[in-house]
């Protein structure tokens, strides 16, 4: 894991929760200084905990906690919030988005930067974030260019995709990334609940989960 500086892009408190916060927690393991910037708090999350211990008024306080527990819990010392609206991402112009990102990435000079895979995220939000990480980085010199690991997951088949060709082992960090899934209680319920079944699916759940981390690389043109 020879990078320099890592840099996270992702929408939502808890997107890094589910596919990347055992690489994230590897990665400071080693030495590598992690910055994470979340654009919005989640205010508008379908879930209000199960059962309910939020309402519509307390989840963006309830959610930027959780996602300082989560942070804390990855070992991330360096969080932004970048003050967005939930669900309103997809409104604003992907110029403006990528220059945002493009201020981070003159501030930070990463070596990477994680992400969402464009075309292949779902919610709107993760769309507008993952287009504006990619302009980000297409409009550097291409000597310059930080390379991209893209989370992707979609309700169709990844067929055009292909396999992952990065995989993280995180064996080691099982612990570690529930504590992190813990720490969203908000939205995490009644995902934890099921991979604490005592079944076959559970154990295979858990298995995909607390095993291995997958990324697609994303080349600038592709």
């Amino acid at each position: 894991m020879e990078e320099s500086q890592v840099l996270v892009v992702f929408p939502h408190p808890d997107d890094e929760a589910f596919g990347v916060s055992g690489t994230l927690a590897k990665f400071i393991d080693s030495g590598v200084p992690v910055t994470y910037a979340c654009l919005t708090l989640g205010q508008m999350g379908r879930n209000l905990g199960n059962p309910p211990f939020a309402t519509r008024e307390s989840l963006p306080h309830i959610r930027e906690q959780e996602l300082e527990a989560a942070a804390a819990a990855i070992g991330i010392t360096d969080l932004r919030k970048m003050g967005y609206r939930d669900k309103t991402l997809e409104f604003e112009k992907t110029s403006d988005l990528a220059n945002m990102v493009g201020a981070l990435i003159d501030e930070l000079k990463p070596s990477l930067i994680i992400s969402f895979y464009p075309g292949y995220s779902v919610h709107p939000d993760h769309e507008a974030t993952a287009a504006a990480v990619v302009e980000a980085v297409r409009r550097l010199p291409a000597s310059e260019r930080p390379k991209l690991h893209l989370v992707a997951f979609s309700n169709d088949t990844f067929e055009d995709l292909g396999e992952p060709d990065i995989t993280v082992d995180i064996d080691g960090y099982s612990d570690r990334k529930q504590r992190v899934l813990e720490a969203h209680a908000s939205q995490t319920g009644p995902m934890l609940a099921s991979l604490a079944a005592d079944t076959q699916e559970a154990e295979a759940a858990a298995n995909m989960w607390f095993k291995i981390e997958r990324f697609y690389s994303y080349h600038i043109g592709d």
